[in-house]
Order: structure tokens, then sequence, then C-alpha cells
């Protein structure tokens, strides 16, 4: 029974997130209905991220087993078809060992979040950006950053119903930069970890914003990370402007031994 490893991209503005919920739409439940109509079977994906509500990917990684051999660009191009028209896209699949799990064997996650700060809104990225309508100091923004790298308690950046057994967590990338290609300008928060807690990435995002406000300084993030108390974190940054970019693995658990 090969395993099959698909790279995804997906607009999460009309789903619940990735995974399957009983009623609303759902990336997984579109996958894997996809798959059915493709190859007469019913699977499980399992995918390296599970994105929140709104949430958008252009390098997710999932893995499948399918009972027959099939070519992978025939995978990939069956899906695609099956897919439409909804704004989920397979972008490759390969096959990979059986001993590779598109979540388990991950080694680092990456994220960008984007954040629009100018008087009006955006009409060509609307659903892809925060809109914040004044001006931000994207450099404090990034000093202030600079104090949550490293292995943390991150209490204060986590979800009320995360569950995972512990909040510690080691953040090697937390970058802020301003982007500019032509008259548009952006900020851009590049985040890296083995894994993220549940809306850390977009609570510490709305705690930088403050930070690029002017209302927070490098010492007060750190303090908010030292407090390990929720309430001090700055706004939950909305969904629309996270997106799921990467994932690493060993290269070793890609090829066959």
């Amino acid at each position: 029974m090969p395993r099959y490893k698909l790279v995804i991209e997906y607009d999460g503005t009309p789903f619940c997130g990735w995974q399957r919920q009983a009623e609303d739409p759902s990336v997984q439940a579109a996958l894997e209905e996809a798959v059915l109509r493709f190859s007469g079977e019913r699977v499980r994906l399992v995918c390296a991220g599970r994105t929140d509500a709104g949430v958008h990917a252009i390098h997710q990684v999932a893995h499948l087993d399918l009972a027959r051999d099939w070519r992978t660009d025939t995978v990939r191009d069956a899906l695609n078809a099956h897919l439409r028209p909804q704004p989920v896209s397979v972008l490759s699949a390969e096959i990979v060992p059986e001993r590779f799990d598109a979540r388990h064997s991950a080694i680092r996650r990456h994220y960008r979040y984007r954040i629009l700060d100018r008087r009006s809104p955006a009409a060509l990225t609307r659903g892809q950006v925060w809109h914040v309508p004044w001006p931000l100091d994207a450099g404090a923004m990034h000093a202030a950053a600079r104090r949550l790298l490293g292995r943390h308690d991150f209490t204060a950046f986590r979800a009320a119903e995360c569950q995972a057994a512990s909040p510690v967590r080691t953040l090697e990338q937390l970058d802020v930069s301003r982007t500019r290609m032509g008259l548009f300008e952006e900020i851009v928060v590049a985040a890296a970890a083995r894994s993220f807690l549940h809306h850390q990435v977009r609570a510490m995002v709305g705690t930088l914003m403050l930070a690029g406000s002017g209302r927070l300084g490098p010492d007060d993030v750190a303090e908010i990370l030292a407090s390990r108390a929720k309430h001090r974190c700055g706004p939950l940054a909305p969904a629309c402007g996270l997106t799921f970019v990467g994932v690493d693995y060993e290269l070793s658990l890609l090829t066959s031994s």
C-alpha cells in the first residue's frame, strides 16, 4: 500500500479550518472527498499543521495511503479535478516511505503573517492581510520580537482552549520586516518553530502590533512573556493575515533506504 506525500495550497476563507467537522466545510473534508471520488477509497489525511478557520496555506503537507499504486501526476491531477471549484490545489504528489508521517516527522514549521498598515483598506488582498489603519514601526516590532526567541513558557500567548500538554516551545525565528513592491507596502512577520501552541503566532503578532504602535517596548514584551498571564498580551490578530508557508523534514525520511 503506497504512501503519498501531498503539497497543498488553499485559501482558508470559506473553511472552518483544516480539521474535518461534523457540519462545517473543512480543507481535510474537501480533500478526502476528492480522494473518494477519484479512487473509490475512504481515507483520512494527516497534515503537518492543522490550521484554524480563515488561515491560508501555500505549502501545507499531508500524507495518505492508497491501495493502488497510482502514478503521482495522476493523483495530483485527479484530485485537482475533483476539488474544483473549491479554493484548494494539490501542487505535487510523491511516493514516500511508510515511515514518513506528515505531522510527526516534521522538524520545523513556518508561518507568515501580513499586515497592511495604511489608512485605506485592502482591495486586491482583502482576506489575506490584517488591515491596521495607522502606520506601524516595523523596526520597533522586530526589536520586540527578539525578546520572544528561544525556549520559553508561552502561556501568555496560548489560547484558553489549547490542548497541548505543555506551554513550553522553542521559537527559532520571529522576524519583522517591511516589504515594498512598487507603491505597495506591507509588514511581514515570519515565524518558525518545531511546533506552535494554539493561536500562538496570532497572539504574538497582536502584541508586536502594539510595539509597532509605540504602546509597548521590548522590555514590556519580555515582561508579558515572563508573566505567563494571557490577559496582558495584545489583541489576537485576525486569522486572515496568517499563512502556513512551509514545513521541514529530514531528507532521509523522504527517500527509500
